[in-house]
């Protein structure tokens, strides 16, 4: 399976059962599954399957589908409300006499509300099911195409992701090897730290310091972050190549990805270390942000 992103925009246009249908789809972000539709009068029945047809394509965003329907068939001839006309005209022309007025012209009370309706063609049964029946094809196609819309962008979007990752995991090995975790270094900065404990408490035992210093070396120790971060970067690879709506996995990870950052941080005790870890912060952020649009 490939990743889709969850913004897409399809539009779809074709003539069946004696009508031209058209859908309009447009997705955006979206923590589950949400459809809002506008359907033509007559036509709310098929919402049910056409929901079902969303889920069958996809597992998340929010979508708006639109359905608009013309040319069905014989529009009819319009209707006139000659009762309606008859006691308008009459009301007109005793006005005209009264008021001395302008005589009323017939495009004039035509105009007037109620006197002409549009004609109303209302499908036979076997008709009306056989549009429901088109429309939701017309859909299924849409849909098509809005998923291919979605898996196009979802291409772009793992190349991006995939950066990212490699940003984290170099971030990573950077801190692996940064001079201030050398035997050396650790040393010359416990045994400051031990100095510091002698000047505080000069009457300090010897167990009592062993205790002391082996707690400061296991405070100051991130390997144990780097490790779980490096595990984190060889799942996040995994699902992106699974792709297959791996969003949601993917944004519980990144949420790991920051926890191990900010431990990393507040454990460092050297200028370099801190940098690495802002940097490692900024990137798991920018991770995160492109995962929320990842289906």
């Amino acid at each position: 399976m490939s990743l889709q992103s969850m913004t897409g925009f399809a539009r779809h246009l074709r003539t069946v059962a004696g009508a031209q249908m058209s859908w309009e789809i447009k997705s955006v972000n979206g923590k589950a599954l949400d459809v809002r539709f506008r359907l033509p009068p007559g036509f709310e029945g098929i919402e049910q399957k056409a929901r079902a047809l969303f889920g069958q394509h996809f597992k998340r965003g929010n979508f708006q589908a639109g359905l608009t329907i013309e040319g069905r068939g014989d529009a009819g001839r319009p209707i006139v409300n000659e009762p309606l006309l008859r006691e308008l005209a009459a009301i007109a022309e005793r006005l005209r006499e009264e008021h001395n007025l302008a005589r009323p012209t017939p495009e004039g009370l035509m105009g007037l509300r109620g006197v002409l309706e549009a004609p109303q063609n209302v499908p036979e049964p076997k008709e009306q099911a056989e549009l429901e029946s088109a429309a939701l094809v017309v859909l299924g196609e849409a849909l098509e195409l809005l998923a291919q819309t979605r898996r196009a962008e979802g291409r772009a979007l793992g190349t991006i992701l995939g950066g990212q990752v490699d940003a984290v995991e170099a971030l990573v090995a950077r801190a692996k090897l940064d001079p201030s975790r050398s035997i050396e270094a650790i040393k010359a900065r416990l045994a400051a730290q031990v100095t510091l404990l002698l000047d505080a408490a000069p009457a300090l035992d010897a167990d009592r310091l062993h205790m002391e210093a082996a707690f400061l070396a296991t405070k100051a120790d991130i390997q144990e972050e780097l490790d779980r971060l490096e595990m984190h970067v060889a799942a996040a690879r995994a699902l992106l190549d699974d792709g297959n709506g791996v969003g949601r996995k993917l944004d519980f990870l990144t949420q790991e990805f920051n926890r191990e950052a900010n431990t990393l941080c507040s454990k460092a005790n050297a200028a370099s270390i801190t940098s690495i870890g802002l940097d490692l912060k900024a990137a798991v952020d920018q991770l995160r942000e492109q995962v929320q649009n990842l289906e």
